[in-house]
């Protein structure tokens, strides 16, 4: 199981690269906000794999984007012919964690399947089931999900016992209903509709509930467990470790991260400074492993 841990100085091993892969592309297409990140095509990301380790980057979080949307999702083809050729190509040259949510393939960009604008957690919770066990196949190191649901870590720790895999759950265990998501959301077409997703997302306000939540995460099985968004989540760290003892990460969102690109563009800061800052910040909050749009930017220079 990978190690991740909180030194004393910031380094690359500690930062996690988001990559998005989507179906149906030509070539690659700019993610609005994001800098230098893509929507890739499988051979565009490959080669921008190859050019991250370069840099140092040897950590990544896999989002993957199918052309069809299905109300009920129990195909995921697509997904293991991306992951399974990412498997192949790269080996164990680099960690491969992945996003392990619904919303980029449901017909209303819900995280769960809906019915009359509620989650139906039962049938959720099998198609979460099913694209995990299609990311594990593929060769994924990390299952990641991302969707807030009661009981995901629990029904995933149950299914993966029963099928005897040993692959380590990374819980978004701590995710609030925020909105700093909109860059993600326009990459990853995974904006909501009809109803938000304050029903299964955390209310920003309520730290109590926030720490109970990665608890409940823990006990569940969970082996990393995570605050998003990262830098407005930096008080509930220190707090989820000491109370779970898990290794614990921050992802700095889209939101966040074109904030500062923001800043950048407008002379009003210069970008790797703020950057930085930005990083050390959820760093010396006791962050073991953070996820960032620029790890590859920032590598070599740590």
């Amino acid at each position: 199981m990978k190690k991740f841990s909180n030194s004393n100085k910031l380094k690359a091993i500690n930062l996690i690269q988001p990559i998005f892969i989507e179906e149906g592309l030509k070539s690659k297409k700019i993610v609005k906000g994001l800098g230098k990140n893509y929507s890739h095509t499988l051979q565009s990301a490959k080669k921008t794999i190859v050019s991250d380790i370069n840099k140092g980057v040897k950590n990544f979080l896999f989002f993957i984007i199918p052309k069809k949307k299905q109300r009920k999702p129990k195909d995921f083809n697509f997904h293991y012919q991306v992951l399974s050729n990412i498997k192949k190509t790269f080996g164990n040259r680099i960690l491969i964690i992945v996003d392990t949510c619904l919303c980029s393939v449901t017909t209303d960009g819900h995280c769960g399947i809906t019915h009359k604008n509620k989650i139906n957690l039962k049938e959720t919770h099998k198609s979460l089931g099913i694209v995990a066990d299609t990311f594990i196949q593929a060769g994924a190191d990390i299952i990641a999900p991302s969707d807030m649901m009661k009981g995901t870590t629990k029904y995933l720790k149950s299914l993966f016992k029963k099928k005897k895999y040993k692959i380590p759950i990374m819980s978004y265990s701590s995710k609030f209903f925020s909105s700093f998501y909109g860059p993600f959301r326009n990459a990853a077409k995974s904006s909501p509709k009809k109803f938000d997703r304050s029903s299964y997302q955390l209310p920003v306000h309520d730290f109590k509930k926030a720490v109970q939540s990665s608890i409940t995460n823990a006990k569940h099985g969970a082996s990393y467990l995570m605050v998003k968004p990262g830098i407005t989540s930096i008080d509930l760290i220190k707090e989820i470790k000491n109370k779970t003892k898990l290794p614990t990460g921050a992802y700095q969102v889209s939101g966040e991260y074109a904030s500062l690109q923001y800043l950048s563009q407008n002379k009003l800061g210069d970008f790797d400074k703020l950057y930085k800052e930005s990083l050390v910040a959820i760093h010396r909050a006791g962050a073991d492993f953070i996820i960032t749009y620029g790890a590859r930017d920032i590598a070599k220079n740590l």
